[in-house]
């Protein structure tokens, strides 16, 4: 049996995915979404951030569970460290789109992955955030993305997945492109 004749298994539901994009066509007003999270205040810099509902496909739709993260500092931070930071979970973000992308870019062009892992590190100076020097930002100045993968592919395909799940990831858009960001007080 080749390669080409064992069917490819990443676990996603391309079909799926190409009917979504198909049925936008019809009726793009489906395309627009609203994604939610409700962030409560625990205690110092300790808070916790629940998903439950997004609006999308012309409706509010509702996730199977509420998922709930913990957001705080680190104890070297004078903090209780009761979760990851806020920007730790920007790439826990990136990652994850980036990730999902492979996958579903594998999966369509029917290329078996066997282990993907990617590891994110982003540079950032303190003396920004801290208010220490004005002319440092307070975010992020770099972040790398390392991708080890091994599937059925060249090396060269493998760049390819990459490329492509680069080029769809709303995560990696949202960090690259200006966005429009309002804050306010009820």
């Amino acid at each position: 049996m080749t390669t080409t004749e064992i069917p490819v298994d990443n676990g996603v539901n391309v079909e799926a995915l190409l009917g979504v994009r198909a049925a936008l066509a019809d009726t793009p007003e489906i395309a627009q979404f609203q994604w939610r999270s409700t962030v409560s205040w625990v205690n110092g810099t300790h808070s916790r951030s629940d998903v439950e509902t997004f609006y999308g496909f012309g409706d509010d739709q509702q996730h199977h569970a509420t998922f709930s993260y913990d957001v705080d500092h680190p104890l070297q931070f004078a903090a209780q460290d009761n979760g990851v930071t806020p920007v730790e979970y920007v790439l826990v973000a990136l990652g994850g789109c980036l990730t999902a992308g492979v996958a579903a870019v594998a999966q369509q062009r029917l290329i078996q992955l066997r282990s993907v892992q990617a590891t994110l590190t982003a540079e950032m100076d303190l003396h920004g955030i801290l208010g220490a020097d004005p002319d440092v930002r307070n975010g992020f100045s770099g972040v790398t993305v390392s991708y080890q993968i091994d599937a059925d592919a060249t090396a060269e395909e493998i760049r390819a997945l990459v490329a492509q799940s680069q080029k769809r990831s709303a995560v990696y858009d949202i960090l690259t492109s200006p966005t429009r960001v309002t804050v306010d007080v009820a």
